[in-house]
């Protein structure tokens, strides 16, 4: 539970419940007594939801050391890692390419997705990432269960894709491919105990 907050920031414990198959009451009580820890805490207004404090981040990091230990896990999670890295620059490039057109003057404008055939072109550079991505994470929930989750929300975006509903790619607030994606990203650095500097450095 504490690992879903970290990963959504500030979190609706409903969702939460939701996306992880849990009972909703369960996992309110859990966040009331991660509040008396002084773990996580409330908001209430426009951005209302449930985010880590800093104690609560440093728990997180070291049940998720606990966790890969246990499982002996880290050297085949790494594998998954680099594979995942690997597949990660071609991504940002399709998403960039879903959202800019460069015009007939080579000035980038917002893609109104007006244009169909290049709407397919980039969804067909898509399609062997979405088989890579969606091994991946086969593979994850494999080594911890925890990961199982991500493939059926991949598929899920793939499908809406398929059925032209084009903010399925990069919309951000639904759990949309590049909103899955992300999340992905930040749990197997937090799973690892990496931060994405130390990635941009080659570490």
């Amino acid at each position: 539970m504490l690992h879903a907050v970290r990963l959504g920031a500030v979190v609706d414990p409903d969702a939460v419940a939701e996306r992880h198959r849990l009972d909703s009451n369960v996992v309110l009580t859990q966040l009331r007594d991660a509040e008396s820890a002084g773990w996580v805490v409330e908001h209430r207004g426009p951005l209302s939801g449930w985010s880590l404090t800093g104690t609560g981040r440093q728990e997180v990091d070291r049940l998720l050391a606990a966790e890969i230990d246990e499982v002996c896990g880290r050297a085949e999670i790494e594998v998954e890692y680099a594979r995942f890295l690997r597949l990660n620059a071609p991504f940002l490039a399709v998403c960039t390419d879903w959202q800019i057109r460069v015009d007939e003057h080579g000035v980038p404008q917002p893609n109104r997705h007006t244009d169909a055939a290049h709407d397919a072109q980039v969804l067909a550079r898509l399609e062997p990432l979405h088989e890579g991505v969606t091994s991946i994470g086969e593979s994850l929930a494999q080594i911890l269960g925890r990961f199982g989750s991500y493939v059926p929300r991949f598929n899920h975006a793939w499908t809406r894709l398929g059925a032209n509903d084009v903010d399925w790619l990069t919309r951000p607030l639904i759990d949309s491919y590049h909103t899955v994606w992300f999340e992905l990203h930040e749990d197997l650095l937090a799973t690892l105990g990496r931060t994405r500097s130390e990635e941009r450095g080659g570490a």
